[in-house]
């Protein structure tokens, strides 16, 4: 998981879904789990 200022790359990838939890912001992907982060 990358752990990131900006999520804009990441919820660009196909699969990509973005979800909150606990106050944070992560992107989740089935398709392509490379592309899994949180943001802040």
């Amino acid at each position: 998981m990358k752990v990131r200022a900006s999520l804009k790359s990441l919820k660009n990838q196909p699969g990509a879904q973005i979800v909150r939890r606990r106050g944070r912001v992560y992107v989740i992907n089935k398709r392509n789990p490379r592309f899994k982060g949180r943001q802040g």
